[in-house]
């Protein structure tokens, strides 16, 4: 039996977050050049934004390039970013077909200026979709994220539009680049590796983590629906004892 045909469909995670990992280490494995690995990994994404079409999950975000990334070799950089922007051309049409919002945070300023307009004009023509917001974490890193928000309340409270007593947890949480959208209750992270690597820290205080070895260019629907599955047999008792949840 399929992992699908096991989901609860009425006890889905709202919004999934992943860790795309991997993509370097498989085309090394296959005696090919890093950007291979991230040709292969645009397959993944589609495929796995199609099971969540599929499914009905309503925000799925992905961790597409850190700020850390910036320091990679040049010209991997030059070619993720050429990558970037021949994907999201190819892959309008079917956003659209899909019903797909497209969505991204981080420090977006900082793309290539080509690969930053292909993006707003992505985002802006499908802006009017109903279906999966999928938001890619580009340039992202969530301690600037956070100083960000700091920064963002600070000013606001200079200006007298909030007093200080006004801060609490959802007044940070609005201020944050996901402060229109639940925190993910689902983390995936692939390639065997278990670390949060500067993602969504705020937002996945109480996401359940699941971490699989399957590098990203492998990673398909049915390891998406796998992970799903797994998130559901948990018991998510948010500080509660097991007698209190049940």
């Amino acid at each position: 039996m399929s992992y699908k045909d096991q989901i609860d469909l009425l006890k889905l995670p709202e919004h999934i977050a992943i860790i795309m990992d991997g993509n370097g280490r498989w085309a090394k494995e296959k005696g090919k050049l890093r950007i291979f690995g991230h040709h292969n990994g645009v397959l993944s994404v589609r495929d796995v934004v199609e099971g969540g079409v599929d499914l009905g999950v309503k925000y799925l975000t992905l961790y597409t390039f850190s700020s850390e990334n910036w320091n990679r070799p040049k010209l991997e950089v030059m070619a993720i970013m050429e990558l970037m922007v021949s994907t999201i051309n190819k892959e309008i049409k079917n956003f659209m077909d899909k019903n797909v919002r497209l969505n991204a945070i981080g420090d977006l300023h900082m793309l290539p200026e080509k690969c930053y307009e292909e993006l707003t004009n992505a985002i802006k023509t499908t802006s009017k979709n109903t279906g999966l917001v999928l938001t890619l974490a580009l340039s992202y890193s969530s301690r600037r994220e956070i100083v960000h928000a700091t920064k963002s309340i600070a000013q606001q409270v200079k200006s007298g539009e909030i007093n200080i007593e006004d801060i609490n947890e959802d007044l940070f949480g609005r201020n944050l680049y996901t402060g229109d959208m639940p925190d993910p209750e689902l983390l995936i992270r692939t390639s065997g590796e278990y670390r949060i690597s500067n993602y969504l820290l705020w937002q996945i205080a109480y996401a359940e983590l699941y971490f699989t070895k399957k590098l990203w260019p492998d990673f398909r629907k049915e390891d998406l629906f796998e992970a799903i599955l797994d998130y559901q047999k948990r018991e998510r008792r948010f500080g509660k004892t097991s007698e209190q949840v049940n």
